[in-house]
């Protein structure tokens, strides 16, 4: 018997001159697990976006089961039965785990009431299917969070779907949680549906995947069976021969510990955390999404749970984190989501650059002008910060004078030690570069630096050593000097 198929041919999308996916021609069957992979900015997200109707193409055509389908909007999509489970989760808390899979479409009794005893007895029917220690009357917010993920993937389900899309499913997941929603996924693939699988974790593509579709710089590369292929060869297909430019950072540093972790630990996200940083150093942190890195730094500013373990700054041990009291201790950290948590919009760029320095240009509740005029422009100076005046929004800005402005604001605070996670998302090569000097240009000056990044090439540039996060734990350390960018992708996805 022929497996149905969802086919996608000569995809085009671009996004002014940025091209998202440059004629693009896959096909899924039903009944596999058909994962789909690539680097940050291959175009995998585009590509699911398009099916899922919140992305349309500049040119191609979607064809199910032989027959081209139009989807101008998410719900063409779910017209079609194709439905997507996104990486973030989409559930009301407080909320039964009945009410969110039928939410909106609840039975209703013959007074048009909504019929609870029956919104339990279909969703419970839904859950028996792929997941029955999941009770239906079950509040949400009681529920682990793979347990959330298979109310998702229930919901989903509710639709009858011909093409399920799973989003990084298991990315805030722990090993046990994993292994458990792979069972779900694996009944699922009985059900003659096309599961669409996006995942950054290649050790877990060996586990619940039939294919591989890989994506590089919006080109299809290939596609091949999960059980005929190495972790070399995949990591070939989705990173090409990686070029570095010039640029190592060559600044010497000395042996004094700027920050020491002990044994820091937070679960489910990290654990037995130790590591240290020496002045002027520039050390990496690479792993994939999922790995815990953005939830360590947080937890050593004091933006999140402190959770157990011991933080040093310069010999000193911390009692107690939370930003202010790290910041007065000399560490400075520019978040992952710069919009959200480093920059308030609606003010102005001068506003936005003296945030983390107000003593420093206060004096009894009283701003000093003058102060702040130097600060500010002194910033805008050497960081060569592009912008009409400092009186505009920021959000007038580009994404990399928004993230110069970040840096300019953590800078004026004088710091001894500065975080960097994810500086350049969104921002273009030439943004990226200068990001780059400012890191090294603060390691000539004796600050330390600990930089995040999924674009490991960019580890390579500017860092003394890099160390490898996975699944929460520092699982090795490596010199660029000798490690290639290659090995390093392959190491962090599961090699």
């Amino acid at each position: 018997m022929e497996r149905s198929k969802i086919e996608m041919h000569n995809i085009t999308k671009c996004y002014g001159n940025t091209v998202a996916l440059n004629d693009v021609s896959v096909q899924f069957e039903t009944g596999k697990v058909n994962a789909i992979i690539g680097k940050n900015g291959s175009g995998k997200s585009t590509l699911v976006k398009i099916l899922a109707g919140v992305v349309h193409p500049d040119k191609g055509k979607v064809m199910l089961d032989g027959e081209e389908v139009h989807i101008e909007k998410p719900t063409d999509a779910f017209g079609h039965g194709i439905v997507t489970v996104y990486q973030e989760l989409n559930l009301i808390p407080y909320l039964s785990v009945a009410e969110n899979i039928l939410l909106g479409r609840q039975p209703k009794t013959k007074y048009k009431t909504l019929d609870k005893k029956k919104t339990i007895a279909a969703a419970q029917e839904l859950l028996d299917n792929i997941s029955p220690d999941i009770p239906a009357e079950a509040k949400v917010m009681e529920l682990a969070v793979w347990q959330q993920q298979v109310v998702e993937i229930a919901k989903a389900m509710s639709y009858n779907p011909k093409v399920l899309i799973l989003d990084e499913p298991t990315s805030s997941l722990a090993q046990h949680e994993t292994e458990k929603l792979f069972e779900v996924i694996r009944k699922l693939r009985k059900k003659d549906v096309a599961i669409l699988y996006i995942s950054h974790r290649l050790q877990e593509l060996s586990v619940i995947a039939d294919t591989l579709t890989i994506l590089r710089d919006g080109r299809h590369k290939g596609t091949v069976n999960m059980s005929e292929v190495s972790a070399a060869e995949i990591v070939s297909l989705m990173f090409g021969k990686v070029e570095i430019q010039e640029g190592f950072n060559k600044n010497s540093f000395t042996e004094e510990i700027a920050l020491e972790l002990r044994n820091l630990t937070s679960e489910p996200y990290f654990r037995n955390v130790n590591l240290k940083v020496r002045k002027g150093e520039v050390v990496g942190i690479a792993g994939m999404l999922g790995a815990g890195r953005s939830e360590l730094v947080r937890s050593v500013f004091g933006a999140d749970a402190q959770g157990k373990g011991e933080i040093y700054v310069y010999g000193r041990k911390v009692s107690r984190r939370t930003p202010a009291i790290m910041k007065q201790k000399g560490i400075g950290y520019l978040p992952e989501d710069r919009k959200r948590d480093g920059l308030i919009l609606p003010m102005s760029c001068r506003e936005n650059l003296v945030m983390t320095s107000l003593k420093k240009i206060c004096s009894r509740g009283v701003i000093s002008k003058k102060t702040e005029r130097e600060l500010v422009q002194k910033q805008v100076e050497e960081l060569a910060i592009k912008l009409g005046d400092v009186e505009n929004a920021v959000s007038s800005l580009s994404g990399g004078n928004q993230q110069k402005i970040v840096v300019g604001n953590w800078l004026n605070a004088e710091p001894k030690i500065i975080i960097f996670d994810e500086p350049t998302r969104g921002i273009d090569i030439n943004a990226k570069q200068q990001i780059f000097n400012i890191i090294q240009r603060l390691g000539g000056l004796g600050i330390s630096t600990i930089f995040i990044s999924s674009e490991l090439e960019e580890l390579f540039q500017v860092c003394h050593r890099i160390l490898i996060m996975k699944r929460g734990e520092i699982t090795g350390e490596v010199f660029p000097q000798e490690y290639s960018v290659e090995e390093l992708y392959a190491t962090c996805m599961g090699e």
